[in-house]
Protein backbone atom coordinates (compact mmCIF):
# COMPACT_ATOMS: atom_id res chain seq x y z
CA UNK A 1 0.00 0.00 0.00
CA UNK A 2 0.89 3.54 -0.50
CA UNK A 3 3.13 5.04 2.52
CA UNK A 4 1.97 8.74 1.61
CA UNK A 5 -0.08 10.29 -1.18
CA UNK A 6 0.38 14.09 -2.14
CA UNK A 7 -2.22 16.28 -0.81
CA UNK A 8 -1.20 19.80 -2.65
CA UNK A 9 1.34 20.61 -4.94
CA UNK A 10 3.86 23.62 -3.97
CA UNK A 11 1.86 26.00 -6.08
CA UNK A 12 -1.20 24.91 -4.18
CA UNK A 13 0.41 25.47 -0.73
CA UNK A 14 2.20 28.47 -1.61
CA UNK A 15 -0.97 30.49 -3.02
CA UNK A 16 -2.63 28.81 0.12
CA UNK A 17 0.10 30.40 2.49
CA UNK A 18 0.32 33.72 0.67
CA UNK A 19 -3.21 34.13 0.49
CA UNK A 20 -3.34 33.81 4.42
CA UNK A 21 -0.99 35.94 5.55
CA UNK A 22 -2.25 38.50 3.41
CA UNK A 23 -5.90 37.71 4.89
CA UNK A 24 -4.15 38.15 8.27
CA UNK A 25 -2.67 41.39 8.04
CA UNK A 26 -5.50 43.07 6.24
CA UNK A 27 -7.36 41.68 8.93
CA UNK A 28 -5.36 43.31 12.04
CA UNK A 29 -4.64 46.69 10.28
CA UNK A 30 -8.41 46.29 9.48
CA UNK A 31 -9.21 45.98 12.92
CA UNK A 32 -6.87 48.60 14.17
CA UNK A 33 -8.60 51.08 11.82
CA UNK A 34 -11.92 50.13 12.62
CA UNK A 35 -11.80 50.35 16.75
CA UNK A 36 -9.89 52.86 18.34
CA UNK A 37 -9.53 50.05 20.96
CA UNK A 38 -8.15 47.90 18.56
CA UNK A 39 -5.31 50.55 17.37
CA UNK A 40 -2.87 49.22 19.83
CA UNK A 41 -2.32 47.06 16.84
CA UNK A 42 -1.28 49.22 13.82
CA UNK A 43 2.18 49.43 16.62
CA UNK A 44 3.05 45.77 15.25
CA UNK A 45 2.51 46.82 11.55
CA UNK A 46 4.27 49.95 11.92
CA UNK A 47 2.02 52.34 13.17
CA UNK A 48 -1.28 54.15 12.27
CA UNK A 49 -0.02 55.93 8.82
CA UNK A 50 1.61 52.62 7.91
CA UNK A 51 -0.84 50.27 8.64
CA UNK A 52 -3.54 52.26 7.12
CA UNK A 53 -1.40 53.01 3.59
CA UNK A 54 -0.64 48.89 2.98
CA UNK A 55 -4.02 47.46 4.63
CA UNK A 56 -5.80 48.33 0.82
CA UNK A 57 -2.78 46.50 -0.56
CA UNK A 58 -3.07 43.82 1.51
CA UNK A 59 -6.59 43.10 0.49
CA UNK A 60 -5.69 43.32 -3.07
CA UNK A 61 -2.94 40.76 -2.70
CA UNK A 62 -5.47 38.65 -0.71
CA UNK A 63 -7.74 38.43 -3.32
CA UNK A 64 -4.72 38.01 -6.35
CA UNK A 65 -3.44 34.70 -3.49
CA UNK A 66 -7.22 33.48 -3.35
CA UNK A 67 -8.05 34.11 -7.16
CA UNK A 68 -4.92 31.79 -7.96
CA UNK A 69 -6.77 28.82 -5.66
CA UNK A 70 -10.04 29.62 -7.56
CA UNK A 71 -8.48 29.15 -10.28
CA UNK A 72 -7.25 25.75 -9.53
CA UNK A 73 -10.16 24.54 -7.09
CA UNK A 74 -13.79 26.12 -8.13
CA UNK A 75 -13.84 22.97 -10.60
CA UNK A 76 -13.54 20.59 -7.29
CA UNK A 77 -15.43 22.45 -5.22
CA UNK A 78 -18.86 22.14 -6.95
CA UNK A 79 -21.24 20.25 -4.38
CA UNK A 80 -22.82 17.21 -5.13
CA UNK A 81 -25.29 14.69 -3.62
CA UNK A 82 -22.95 13.05 -1.17
CA UNK A 83 -21.95 16.88 -0.37
CA UNK A 84 -25.53 17.59 0.83
CA UNK A 85 -25.70 14.81 2.71
CA UNK A 86 -22.65 15.66 4.48
CA UNK A 87 -23.68 18.85 5.38
CA UNK A 88 -27.15 17.54 7.02
CA UNK A 89 -24.42 15.30 9.34
CA UNK A 90 -21.87 17.99 9.25
CA UNK A 91 -22.54 18.25 13.38
CA UNK A 92 -21.23 14.53 13.94
CA UNK A 93 -18.01 15.54 11.42
CA UNK A 94 -17.18 19.11 13.97
CA UNK A 95 -17.04 15.89 17.06
CA UNK A 96 -15.02 13.71 14.52
CA UNK A 97 -17.74 10.97 14.51
CA UNK A 98 -17.66 10.28 10.85
CA UNK A 99 -20.11 6.88 11.17
CA UNK A 100 -22.56 7.17 8.84
CA UNK A 101 -21.28 10.58 6.67
CA UNK A 102 -20.74 9.84 3.05
CA UNK A 103 -16.96 9.41 2.15
CA UNK A 104 -15.57 12.89 1.03
CA UNK A 105 -13.50 13.67 -2.66
CA UNK A 106 -10.56 15.33 -2.24
CA UNK A 107 -12.47 18.20 -0.57
CA UNK A 108 -15.70 17.87 2.09
CA UNK A 109 -18.70 19.59 1.97
CA UNK A 110 -17.73 21.46 4.84
CA UNK A 111 -14.34 22.55 2.83
CA UNK A 112 -16.61 23.30 0.03
CA UNK A 113 -18.69 25.27 1.90
CA UNK A 114 -15.94 27.72 3.33
CA UNK A 115 -14.29 27.98 -0.19
CA UNK A 116 -17.31 29.42 -1.59
CA UNK A 117 -17.93 31.73 1.54
CA UNK A 118 -14.54 33.09 1.12
CA UNK A 119 -14.14 33.55 -1.97
CA UNK A 120 -18.09 35.72 -2.56
CA UNK A 121 -16.25 37.73 0.58
CA UNK A 122 -13.74 38.57 -1.14
CA UNK A 123 -15.05 40.23 -4.10
CA UNK A 124 -17.03 42.04 -1.70
CA UNK A 125 -14.83 42.79 0.33
CA UNK A 126 -12.69 44.40 -2.89
CA UNK A 127 -15.27 45.98 -4.19
CA UNK A 128 -16.02 47.89 -1.26
CA UNK A 129 -12.86 48.55 -0.53
CA UNK A 130 -12.33 50.01 -3.41
CA UNK A 131 -14.66 52.64 -2.86
CA UNK A 132 -13.65 53.02 0.09
CA UNK A 133 -10.25 53.72 -0.90
CA UNK A 134 -11.23 56.09 -3.30
CA UNK A 135 -13.99 58.18 -2.32
CA UNK A 136 -14.26 60.80 -4.28
CA UNK A 137 -14.87 58.49 -7.74
CA UNK A 138 -18.44 56.67 -6.20
CA UNK A 139 -21.47 58.62 -5.16
CA UNK A 140 -22.77 59.54 -1.75
CA UNK A 141 -24.92 56.38 -1.23
CA UNK A 142 -22.29 53.96 -2.40
CA UNK A 143 -19.42 55.24 0.01
CA UNK A 144 -21.95 54.60 2.81
CA UNK A 145 -22.89 51.63 1.69
CA UNK A 146 -19.23 50.60 0.86
CA UNK A 147 -18.70 51.77 4.67
CA UNK A 148 -21.38 49.41 6.11
CA UNK A 149 -20.41 46.48 4.19
CA UNK A 150 -16.80 46.25 4.36
CA UNK A 151 -16.99 45.64 7.95
CA UNK A 152 -19.92 43.33 7.78
CA UNK A 153 -18.04 41.26 4.86
CA UNK A 154 -14.42 41.47 7.00
CA UNK A 155 -16.45 39.80 9.78
CA UNK A 156 -18.12 36.68 7.97
CA UNK A 157 -14.72 36.18 6.45
CA UNK A 158 -13.04 36.02 9.86
CA UNK A 159 -15.19 33.85 11.47
CA UNK A 160 -14.82 31.69 8.82
CA UNK A 161 -11.09 31.79 9.13
CA UNK A 162 -11.72 30.95 12.53
CA UNK A 163 -13.51 27.79 12.16
CA UNK A 164 -11.34 26.64 9.06
CA UNK A 165 -8.27 26.95 11.92
CA UNK A 166 -9.66 25.10 13.99
CA UNK A 167 -11.19 23.04 11.81
CA UNK A 168 -7.45 22.15 10.27
CA UNK A 169 -5.70 21.95 13.83
CA UNK A 170 -8.21 20.35 16.62
CA UNK A 171 -10.65 18.84 15.21
CA UNK A 172 -9.16 17.08 12.52
CA UNK A 173 -5.40 16.29 13.43
CA UNK A 174 -3.12 16.07 10.18
CA UNK A 175 -4.98 18.67 8.20
CA UNK A 176 -2.48 21.36 8.57
CA UNK A 177 0.50 18.95 8.44
CA UNK A 178 -1.12 18.71 4.80
CA UNK A 179 -0.85 22.11 3.89
CA UNK A 180 2.71 22.14 5.10
CA UNK A 181 4.44 19.37 3.83
CA UNK A 182 1.96 18.88 0.63
CA UNK A 183 1.58 14.93 2.06
CA UNK A 184 -0.71 12.84 4.27
CA UNK A 185 -0.58 8.68 5.22
CA UNK A 186 -2.59 6.59 2.73
CA UNK A 187 -4.08 5.80 6.32
CA UNK A 188 -5.51 9.52 6.86
CA UNK A 189 -6.61 9.84 3.26
CA UNK A 190 -8.16 6.42 3.04
CA UNK A 191 -10.52 7.82 6.25
CA UNK A 192 -10.83 11.50 5.98
CA UNK A 193 -11.11 11.52 1.87
CA UNK A 194 -12.06 8.15 0.83
CA UNK A 195 -13.56 8.56 -2.65
CA UNK A 196 -10.22 10.98 -3.11
CA UNK A 197 -8.11 8.31 -2.40
CA UNK A 198 -9.74 4.99 -4.63
CA UNK A 199 -9.01 7.82 -7.30
CA UNK A 200 -5.62 8.45 -6.59
CA UNK A 201 -4.17 4.93 -5.57
CA UNK A 202 -7.03 2.60 -7.43
CA UNK A 203 -7.56 0.94 -4.61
Amino acid sequence: MTKSIERFSFAERASHWISALCFLHAAFTGLALWSPRLFWMAIVFGGGETARAWHPWAGVFFFCALGVMFRRWARQMQLDEDDQVWLAKSHLYAQNLEAGIPESGRFNAGQKMMFWLQSASAVFLLLSGLVIWFPEVAPRGLRVAAILLHPLCAAVSLGGIIVHFYMSTFAVPGALQAMVHGKVSAGWARSHHGKWFRQVTGQ
